[in-house]
């Protein structure tokens, strides 16, 4: 068995770079810890952490094909993030203009949760806790 720590990050290519970032700081709330432009590429690379913690890079490349969500394929299927109160966090997310989907509940756990699409149709979902 690997002696594995812990996951270090996710890494999420976007296609329009400044409407990824901004959803992912100002609606979502990650904070930006680094932000580079690498001209060779083409392409920026955005670290971003939640409560202190790296958890994400967002990059940007010249002409990305899009993602296929529907139907579902192979690979990462979404990205889940803990909240305290599912009915306040679909409120702020109304008040941005972003629709979320039905609240539904885990028939395993028992636990809320619902989801909305990143600009790019990546399935965040919010899981109350």
């Amino acid at each position: 068995m690997l002696p594995l720590k812990g996951i270090h990050h996710i890494a999420l290519i976007c296609s329009d770079y400044e409407r990824s970032k901004h959803f992912y700081t100002r609606i979502l709330g990650l904070m930006v810890l680094n932000e580079t432009y690498r001209a060779e590429r083409q392409s920026y690379k955005l670290d971003l952490a939640l409560n202190g913690l790296y958890v994400l890079e967002l990059f940007s490349f010249p002409d990305p094909p899009p993602r296929a969500s529907r139907p579902e394929a192979a690979g990462l299927r979404h990205l889940a993030f803990a909240v305290t109160d599912l009915e306040h966090t679909v409120a702020l997310l109304e008040e941005q203009g972003i629709t979320a989907e039905p609240v539904r509940t885990d028939a395993l756990t028992g636990r809320r949760f619902t989801f909305i699409a990143d600009p790019d149709q990546l399935p965040i979902e919010f899981y109350e806790q």
